[in-house]
Parts: C-alpha cells; structure tokens; sequence
C-alpha cells in the first residue's frame, strides 16, 4: 500500500525518519507499507513538493542542505505549510499522512494544532511528535479526527519512542487509568544526576543542548514547562483533563538545587522532577515537582537520560514502564510506528 507524506517541520526528528524509513525498508514492505514523500515545509528553509514523489537522492540531498542549516527551497516561492497540506490532500493515494515535527509552542500548540486541523480538513491521517496540540486541544482535534474517520497518533509526544500510548490503547483494554506519575524530562534528569556528582549545572546544560537532547529554549527544559506539557498531554489522553500545560503546577531546577541533590544522595534518597497527574472523581490534579524519592523507588533509581512512568490502574494495579536510552533516533522510531498503525487500521 503506498502511503503518501507530507513533513511538517524538518528539523532533527523529521530528518532521522527520513533515513530511518531507507533503513527500514525491508520491514516496511513486508508489512504492505510504500511510504512516498511528496512534501517538505519548514519555517525558515522553504518548502518543497511533488505529488509524484521526491526522490531518494533528491530526499538525501534535502536532508543534508537542512541539517547545515540551507534551505531546501526558495522560500519567497515555496507554498506554506497549510498549502503544502492542501497539495497532499489532492494526492490520490491508498493513504495520506501528514507528519508534524515543529518546535513546541508551549502556551498556545500553535502553529502546529493548526496544522493538524487543516490536515483533517483535507482528509489525511496525522502523525504528531509535537507535545502542544496533545496538550493545548486533544480533545478538540480527537473529535474531529473521529467524526472524520482519520487517525490521530502521537506516540513520540512523550517518552521518545517508548511505546506508552500504544502500551494503554491497545494491550489494556477495560482498564481504568486512575493516574501516573514519572520522570520524563531527559535533560532535567541528566542535570540533576550531574548535580549529585558536584558537577557544574550550565555545563550539564551545554551537553544535553549539544546532544540535541534539551529543548532548542532550555527554559522549556530546566523552568519544567516540558515536562508539564508531558503532564497535560497524558492526563488529557489518559484521565480527559481537558486541560492545558498552563493548568499544571509547576516547578523547575536551577543551580541552588545541586546541594539539594546531593544531600539527598547522602541520606540514601534521590532528588527527581517528577510529573504526575491523577483523576479523583470530577477532578484531575497535575503538577511538575522536585521530590525527593526512598531509594528504592522504580523513579529514583533512573540515571542521566532515563525516564519513567508508572501508572495507577484497575485491575492491572501499578505498572512501570521505563526507558533506558533516549534520543532521536527513538522519537523518528515513534513517527514509524504509528505510520504501521494507520496501515493496519486500513486493514486490506
């Protein structure tokens, strides 16, 4: 079956799925999947399409211009995003998807819960890695996406490519979620771990902006709005918070917390940003805290860039799911595993 895409926002993730649907290749056609690149929108670098689709060495070379910073079409010709949206729309195809990567609005979802309402009104299946409109209008754009029979996936929202949402929608069937709570801020994880061994906090910054890993503002990172739009984004899926990062109480790490930390190391505890959220009744409560957890606790134990959540369910009782390792290439794994979700969902 051939899937035609469109990328919006082209930036690390989107360029690693790129190369990661060449790699998979072999995989993908053995599960009846043809994905076929047809659009490229950036903010800065212009925009590309072709409805027949963009070649390998045309899509290799496209990578690259981006990843050094070029752009990868003329931007005073290039079609917008929203146009680019419309282009895939008119594509005939067994499928379309519109795939947004743009960089986090953390107060509004915007531009991006645009994108996704226009790439509903054009009849495609969107696949999300972006947090805000998970956090600022899921149920909005949920109902609209099941009024009009499209998928609506967001596996790389939260946790990279761990497969949480995934793990709840589909292995826990009759379950009800009474809450979570978890460490799911890589780079505030990484700092804090290097707090404990006295190390420098902006230097542990500097590292985690250098890796790719912290947020392109590290405000988003240490000031703890990441990880509320994390919490917002899983309380609105998981517990119908309808709320939005705004709602969550909020606290962030900043240098005064490395004593903190290694006291609490001392006394054989660990100090974590934790995120949680709960639903009690009516109410859903959700908040992004300093903790300091007993050492045996499944959070506490987490190291560097590890995260984890657990979830509070009936009948399944508390369940943790953890991830070792982060990253890029697990995010642009996210994007494919929720492409092989729309092709099974078309069945035939």
């Amino acid at each position: 079956m051939k899937i035609h895409i469109a990328l919006i926002g082209f930036g690390h993730v989107a360029r690693r799925f790129v190369r990661l649907l060449d790699e998979s290749g072999a995989a993908l056609r053995a599960l009846d999947i043809e994905p076929v690149i047809v659009g490229i929108a950036t903010r800065r670098h212009g925009a590309v399409f072709d409805a027949a689709g963009l070649e390998a060495h045309t899509l290799s070379r496209l990578v690259d211009l981006a990843a050094a910073g070029d752009a990868v079409g003329p931007a005073c010709e290039s079609p917008t995003a929203v146009e680019i949206i419309h282009r895939l729309g008119d594509v005939r195809s067994d499928a379309r998807v519109m795939i947004e990567t743009t960089v986090l609005n953390v107060q509004s979802g915007e531009p991006a819960a645009s994108h996704v309402r226009a790439a509903f009104a054009a009849g495609t299946h969107v696949i999300t890695a972006n947090k805000g409109p998970i956090a600022c209008a899921y149920r909005e754009l949920a109902d609209e996406a099941a009024a009009r029979n499209l998928a609506f996936l967001h596996e790389g929202a939260v946790m990279d490519g761990i497969p949480i949402f995934n793990l709840v929608r589909e292995t826990m069937p009759a379950a009800t979620m009474h809450g979570f709570r978890g460490v799911i801020n890589s780079t505030t994880n990484h700092m804090l771990c290097a707090l404990e061994r006295g190390e420098d906090y902006d230097a542990a910054l500097r590292r985690m902006q250098a890796d790719g890993v912290a947020e392109a503002d590290p405000s988003l990172d240490v000031d703890g709005w990441d990880a509320a739009a994390k919490v917002a984004a899983l309380a609105n899926v998981w517990l119908d918070a309808r709320i939005t990062p705004a709602d969550v109480d909020r606290e962030g790490i900043t240098p005064a917390c490395g004593e903190r930390a290694r006291r609490a190391l001392a006394a054989g505890r660990r100090l974590k940003l934790v995120g949680s959220g709960r639903r009690d009744a009516d109410r859903v409560t959700a908040r992004v805290s300093l903790e300091e957890l007993a050492g045996n606790d499944p959070l506490a134990i987490l190291d560097d860039q590890a995260n984890a959540l657990e979830l509070d369910t009936t009948p399944l009782g508390r369940v943790v799911i953890t991830q070792r390792d982060g990253g890029l290439e697990k995010t642009a794994y996210a994007l494919l595993t929720d492409l092989v979700t729309v092709r099974r969902r078309l069945g035939r």
